[in-house]
C-alpha cells in the first residue's frame, strides 16, 4: 500500500509509511494503518487533510487495578478500554500502543494513576524532576483514626534517627469500620505508606494514587485509560 500512497501524494516511501501509520489512508472505505498491507484492485484514498505534523508522541493515563504489575497493566491499553469520556480529541491509532515507557513506579498491590508515554520529554520530566514532584495517595486503613494517630505519623516522619522522605498526612474520612488518609509525598517512594502504617499500628486495607504532579486521576474508572490532554502538565 505504501507504493500506492507514494504515487497519490508524490512523496517518499518513508513519508508514505508515516501517512499510513497516522491513520490517514483508507482502503475501500476502511482505515488501514499497516504500510505493508497488500493492495490489489481496492480503492486507496488519502485523507485531504492528511498531515505529518500531527504524528506527535502521545502519553496515556491508566487507572491501574490493584494486584497488577506495571508490565501486566500494559495489557489494559487498547481500544476496548479507552474511557468513553476521554476529552483529548485524539484519534486512537495502533501506533499509540507501541514503544510506551512507564517511568513512575506504583506498588503492585496499589491501584491508581499510572503513566505510559512515547514522549522522551515526558519521560525526562518524570525521572529528572521526580524528587520534587508531589504524589497524592489515599490510604484506607481499618477502624477510626483520630488526631493521636496523625501525631504518631508526624513523629515517624520527623524522626531524625530514621529520616524519611518529605510527606504530609491528613484525614479524609473516618468511621468505626475504616478511615481514609491522604498522603502528599515528594518523590516516588514505593512502600513508604505501608511502612508508616505498620510503624504506627494502622492496618492498611488499600492504597490508591490519585495525583502525580499536576495530573489527577479524577473520574477515570478502574481498568480504563485516557490520553493526556494538550493543556495538562506534570
Amino acid at each position: 500500500m505504501s507504493k500506492q500512497v507514494m504515487q497519490l501524494k508524490a512523496c517518499s516511501r518513508s513519508e508514505a509509511e508515516q501517512y499510513i501509520a497516522g491513520g490517514w489512508v483508507q482502503v475501500d472505505g476502511v482505515v488501514v494503518e499497516e504500510p505493508a498491507f497488500r493492495v490489489l484492485r481496492q480503492r486507496v484514498v488519502v485523507d485531504p487533510s492528511a498531515s505529518l505534523l500531527n504524528l506527535t508522541p502521545i502519553t496515556l493515563v491508566l487507572h491501574k487495578p490493584a494486584g497488577l504489575t506495571q508490565e501486566k497493566a500494559t495489557a489494559l491499553l487498547g481500544l476496548a478500554t479507552l474511557w468513553a469520556q476521554d476529552a483529548s480529541g485524539t484519534r486512537p491509532l495502533k501506533r499509540h500502543f507501541s514503544n510506551l515507557e512507564s517511568a513512575v513506579p506504583l506498588e503492585n498491590g496499589a491501584s491508581g494513576l499510572l503513566v505510559f508515554t512515547q514522549d522522551w520529554r515526558t519521560t525526562r520530566k518524570l525521572t529528572e524532576d521526580m524528587d520534587a514532584m508531589e504524589h497524592e495517595l489515599i490510604a484506607e486503613v481499618r477502624g477510626e483514626v483520630g488526631p493521636e494517630a496523625l501525631q504518631k505519623l508526624d513523629r515517624a516522619l520527623n524522626n531524625e534517627r530514621d529520616p524519611l522522605p518529605h510527606a504530609k498526612c491528613s484525614i479524609g474520612s473516618s468511621n468505626p469500620e475504616s478511615s481514609k488518609l491522604r498522603f502528599a509525598i515528594k518523590g516516588a517512594h514505593p512502600g513508604l505508606v505501608a511502612y508508616l502504617c505498620e510503624k504506627t499500628q494502622l492496618e492498611l486495607l488499600g492504597l490508591r494514587r490519585i495525583r502525580l504532579g499536576r495530573v489527577a486521576l479524577r473520574d477515570l474508572p478502574v481498568g480504563q485509560w485516557r490520553y493526556l490532554t494538550g493543556h495538562e502538565r506534570f
